[in-house]
């Protein structure tokens, strides 16, 4: 009896570990796969803990976290491919179906912007660019994500790291995006944004939207925004760049950054903003991506 009494003891006792273990957890998950980084922590500038990653290692897309982007694919621009010539935005290259625009190496994932060399016998674009999402797969709500990538240069190229709503819980304003890197052409810098409702619709520009910020063009940079109930922290390789507050008083408009986000890594080639493709030769470009690091 006193045997069995000691085993009872120890089961319960790793069981109250387990569950201990499992409290101290800094999110909670959502519908499977929604960290949402619990109350008692969303304040915490310090002693965050890493609670999710992928390092491109495996050779192939996790296709549990990740979605390639296509015309097709992607909730948010439905396009079909044959009025590619209508899209204005920057997605009218990418292609959810081509091998060419998604590679990987040991330990890197590389999205591609290629010229499309099947232009008069299959697809009719004379272009084609890789990119991947998590919408249904992986969000968060507050904490920082971190993406290691290194970038390509080339004349009409925009790659870019942003993050949009998962569920678009405001069904009449716009639901907010986080771009945390974009970058043209040559420059020697990217740009970091936040836009809502407040800045896109009601063109208001106070707080302060955006900023630019240095970049090593040779190299990797880690690009990040730490997201908290009340702001919004962008950074390249650690550095603060620019804050976004949250308005006293606004209400949604202006912080619809209250529910879970997806994120989206993409090669973009042409648009108003990089301008033409004006020297192919420099094709085909890279947006190698080393890792992607969450931590609440």
């Amino acid at each position: 009896m006193k045997m069995y009494n000691s085993s009872v003891k120890v089961i319960l006792a790793l069981t109250l570990l387990v569950v201990i273990s499992c409290d101290n957890k800094p999110y909670e998950l959502k519908d499977g796969y929604m960290y949402v980084q619990k109350e008692e922590r969303r304040n915490q500038t310090t002693d965050w803990q890493l609670v999710w990653e992928d390092d491109f290692t495996t050779g192939s897309l996790d296709t549990t976290t990740w979605s390639r982007i296509g015309l097709f694919e992607t909730p948010k621009w439905k396009v079909p491919v044959e009025k590619w010539r209508e899209v204005k935005n920057c997605f009218r290259y990418i292609t959810a179906i081509d091998p060419r625009v998604v590679l990987f190496d040991d330990t890197n994932i590389k999205l591609m912007g290629i010229i499309n060399p099947d232009s008069l016998t299959g697809d009719p674009r004379p272009y084609l660019t890789g990119g991947i999402y998590s919408w249904g797969k992986f969000a968060f709500q507050y904490g920082r994500i971190e993406i290691r990538a290194k970038l390509d240069q080339a004349w009409g190229m925009w790659p870019a790291i942003w993050m949009l709503s998962e569920k678009d819980i405001y069904p009449d304003q716009h639901n907010g995006e986080m771009d945390i890197l974009e970058k043209l052409n040559h420059d020697d810098f990217g740009y970091q944004t936040t836009h809502n409702h407040y800045t896109i619709t009601l063109k208001q520009n106070e707080p302060k939207k955006s900023t630019t910020a240095k970049i090593d063009t040779t190299g990797y940079n880690v690009y990040s925004v730490s997201w908290y109930p009340d702001k919004l922290v962008y950074a390249i390789n650690g550095v603060p760049s620019y804050e976004y507050p949250k308005v006293p008083g606004a209400g949604t408009y202006q912080w619809p950054f209250d529910q879970p986000f997806y994120l989206i890594i993409d090669q973009q080639m042409e648009h108003e903003w990089p301008g033409p493709i004006s020297r192919p030769e420099e094709l085909p470009i890279s947006m190698t991506v080393d890792w992607v690091r969450l931590y609440q």
